[in-house]
C-alpha cells in the first residue's frame, strides 16, 4: 500500500491554507513590487509621465528596442522551429549536444555572453582589426545589440515547442513523407496545426525578453544616449540621475508590456490545451 495520498484527499482546510499561502507569497514577492512601479509612475500625475515618455532620448530608446526585437524575434522564431523540429522529430549523433546548446543561455549569465561578444567583435577582439579595416562596427552599435539579444532569447521558442512536438510523435510526418510531401509541406500541414498556439506563446515570451533584456545589451551597447540605449538601459540612466518620475514612467510602460504578454500567453496556453484535448 502506498504511503502517499493524492493532494485531492487532503482536508479542505489544509488545501485552503496552502492556496492562501501560495497566493500571499506570490503577491508579496511579485505583485507588490510590480504595483509599486505603477504607483510611482502615476504619483506625479499623468502629464509628468507623458512628458517623460515623450522625451527624445526615451523615444529613441523605445524605437531602438522595437528595432532590436523586430530583428531578433524572427531570427529566433525560425531558429527555434528548426531546432525543435530536429530534436523532436529526428535522431542523430549530437542530439543531446544540440539540446544542451539550446539551453545554454539559461545557465550562462547574460553579462558573460555580452563579454564574449566584446571579446570576438570588439576593437581589441579576435575579429576587431578585420572589422575595422572594412569599416564594420558591431560592438557599441545595432549589430552587437541584436547578437546579444538573439543569444539570450534563443531558447524560448525552441523550449516551448520541443515538449509539444515530442508528445505529437512522428506518425503524421512519416505518413506525409510516404505520400510524397516535402519537408516544408509536412511541417505546414502535419506539424504546425497542432503547435501553432504554442509557437505564438513562445514568440511572445521571446519578444518580451528581447525588449526587457538588460545584462547582455548593457555590455555591448556602450550606453550612448539616444543611439545605443534600449529601454532597460535608459531606465537605469534616468534612475542613476535621480530622474525618478521619468524612470518609473518608462519602467511602467515596460511592465505593462510584460503584463500584456503574460495575459496573451495564458490565452494561448488555454487554446493549446483545448487543441490537445480535441
Amino acid at each position: 500500500m502506498s504511503a502517499f495520498r493524492p493532494a485531492a484527499q487532503d482536508p479542505p482546510l489544509a488545501r485552503a491554507l496552502i492556496a492562501c499561502a501560495a497566493v500571499a507569497v506570490a503577491a508579496l514577492l511579485l505583485g507588490l513590487p510590480l504595483a509599486a512601479v505603477f504607483v510611482e509612475a502615476a504619483r506625479r500625475g499623468l502629464p509628468v509621465a507623458l512628458e517623460a515618455l515623450g522625451d527624445p532620448d526615451t523615444v529613441a530608446a523605445i524605437r531602438l528596442t522595437l528595432l532590436v526585437a523586430a530583428i531578433a524575434v524572427p531570427l529566433n522564431t525560425f531558429g527555434g522551429i528548426a531546432a525543435a523540429w530536429c530534436v523532436a522529430k529526428h535522431d542523430f549523433p549530437g542530439k543531446r549536444l544540440l539540446v544542451t546548446l539550446i539551453e545554454l543561455p539559461f545557465s550562462v549569465s547574460p553579462v558573460i555572453s555580452g563579454l564574449v561578444f566584446v571579446l570576438i567583435f570588439g576593437l581589441q577582439g579576435w575579429l576587431g582589426a578585420w572589422l575595422l579595416a572594412r569599416d564594420i562596427q558591431v560592438i557599441f552599435a545595432l549589430p552587437g545589440l541584436v547578437l546579444a539579444t538573439v543569444f539570450v532569447t534563443f531558447p524560448f521558442v525552441a523550449r516551448t515547442l520541443i515538449p509539444l512536438m515530442q508528445e505529437q510523435g512522428r506518425d503524421e510526418e512519416e505518413a506525409a513523407a510516404t505520400l510524397g510531401a516535402t519537408g516544408w509541406q509536412t511541417f505546414l500541414h502535419a506539424t504546425l496545426p497542432d503547435v501553432k498556439w504554442a509557437l505564438l506563446a513562445g514568440v511572445l515570451l521571446c519578444n518580451a525578453r528581447a525588449m526587457g533584456e538588460f545584462g547582455a545589451v548593457s555590455v555591448v551597447s556602450g550606453h550612448i544616449r539616444g543611439e545605443t540605449n534600449t529601454v532597460p538601459l535608459h531606465i537605469e540612466i534616468l534612475y542613476n540621475e535621480y530622474q525618478f518620475a521619468g524612470a518609473f514612467a518608462v519602467a511602467g510602460l515596460l511592465a505593462l508590456l510584460g503584463l500584456v504578454t503574460l495575459a496573451a500567453k495564458a490565452v494561448l496556453e488555454r487554446l493549446t490545451a483545448r487543441g490537445g484535448a480535441a
